[in-house]
């Protein structure tokens, strides 16, 4: 989403990164130069303008810190203004209440209901026992819909009987206490746009079920109009956080970088996917350091240990050691590679990443990976543990049996060979202590 915005950005800083002194009008240049790429991002032109005017203010009159030259100090500012305007640090939920109940708002389309599932989800990995509650009755097949990504996460879902929204959300808190479940996630219904009577429903509901969070699902594709949504909606009940969707789209982002500088209030969590597993907790220093090309290893450290196994790692790390690392090795870490989210979002929290992309222009096609699992989909276990033994005829029926060519077969045993090596060459770096633990073998140990 962000990928315009910082580009543009660390061409900016990037020319103020190596001067040994800065001239008020080189900052003043400079901070035209971000004014403009904020606005061509769809922020807010009042956040911008107090964005730019506290960046100014910094640069200008803020005195030098030890081992930065001026143009490293006014990157820091930019960083450090970026992340309070995106909410400074990660807010978490209020689960202190038993049952609980977090209340989902947002209009039609916003992908309410996916949310719903995907927050149930990560509930379950806190520990928790969420139940769906539906109330959705407006919009056909809501209900269902609800059921289905219940089902999906391994959550229950609460369906009531009637047409009374309200009375069936009191039911669910009701039936999640006498049960012990909790927290209950509201999925409440939405409109194309915003009404009267929307807003009356879910603030008769609010005052009923006395949810300690209240949820504003917001479309971050919408842009500025998400911004007058959310105020629109903080007028009826009390928004307490927000959770964008579609982060990993290509819109230009300025609801992100907007929302909570209008409302006053957090953004909670990130849709990055269409994934049920594909909800992040928002981290605001994470993102502005995304924003600025800095990376975001931690990120990429906990997706990277939530997708690889502890105990399947050191094994295959063994086999490694071993020599005896196969296709069938290969097929199952690019599996796990894909329960990272997509490359374009792992290669954007790799330090340095989107510069060298920039000097180095490649395509990053999720569909090769798909292809490629194909091709090894279409070889026997024998050619799977023994790559060796493919020839011209084998390359051929595996070609036929994956509907690819026979080059796509050489290209997989080619990648194959390559990630073989590479990997066995760090397992015996770090077996023999030239790195350190936490770095090895991608996948395992990062």
């Amino acid at each position: 989403m962000f990928d315009n915005l910082s580009t543009k950005l660390q061409d900016i800083l990037r020319g103020l990164r190596g001067k040994g002194r800065l001239s008020e009008e080189e900052v003043a240049a400079a901070c035209r130069e971000i004014r403009l790429a904020l606005l061509e991002a769809d922020v807010n032109f009042r956040v911008v303008r107090e964005f730019v005017a506290r960046v100014q203010a910094k640069a200008v009159g803020e005195e030098v810190i030890a081992h930065l030259t001026p143009g490293q100090q006014v990157v820091k500012i930019v960083h450090d203004e970026l992340t309070q305007l995106l909410g400074a640090e990660a807010k978490g939920l209020d689960l202190s209440a038993t049952p609980g109940v977090i209340l989902m708002v947002g209009l039609q389309g916003g992908g309410k209901t996916t949310t719903s599932g995907k927050l149930a989800r990560w509930l379950q990995k806190q520990g928790k026992s969420p139940l769906l509650a539906a109330t959705d009755l407006q919009r056909p097949a809501a209900v269902e819909q609800l059921r289905v990504v219940g089902e999906q996460v391994g959550v229950p879902t609460y369906q009531g009987e009637g047409e009374d929204p309200v009375a069936v959300a009191a039911a669910a808190v009701g039936q999640a206490r006498d049960n012990g479940l909790g927290p209950v996630i509201v999925d409440t219904a939405g409109r194309t746009h915003i009404d009267a009577k929307l807003m009356a429903e879910l603030a008769a509901m609010e005052k009923a079920v006395q949810p300690q969070e209240v949820l504003l699902v917001l479309d971050a594709m919408t842009g500025q109009d998400a911004v007058n949504v959310a105020a629109e909606f903080s007028q009826a009940v009390q928004i307490t956080g927000v959770i964008l969707t579609k982060l990993d789209g290509d819109a230009r982002g300025g609801a992100a970088l907007s929302v909570t500088e209008i409302t006053g209030r957090p953004i909670k969590f990130a849709g990055v996917g269409e994934k049920l597993h594909a909800l992040e907790v928002f981290h605001p220093d994470r993102m502005a350091s995304r924003i600025l090309g800095m990376g975001d290893v931690q990120t990429l450290v906990e997706q990277a240990e939530a997708a690889f196994d502890d105990g399947e790692a050191a094994e295959l790390e063994r086999r490694l050691r071993e020599r005896r690392f196969d296709l069938n090795d290969f097929m199952e870490q690019l599996e796990r590679l894909g329960k990272m989210g997509s490359l374009d979002q792992i290669i954007g929290m790799i330090p340095g990443a989107q510069a060298l992309r920039r000097q180095m222009p490649m395509e990053v096609d999720p569909r090769r990976l798909k292809r490629m699992t194909a091709v090894m989909q279409s070889m026997t276990l024998e050619e799977r543990a023994n790559p060796d033994i493919i020839n011209g005829s084998r390359r051929r029926r595996i070609a036929r049996g994956s509907g690819s060519t026979p080059q796509e077969v050489n290209f997989l045993l080619k990648q194959f060979r390559q990630m073989r090596s590479m990997l066995g060459q760090l397992a015996g770096a770090e077996q023999k202590g030239r790195l350190p633990k936490h770095v090895g073998i991608p996948g395992f140990r990062l």
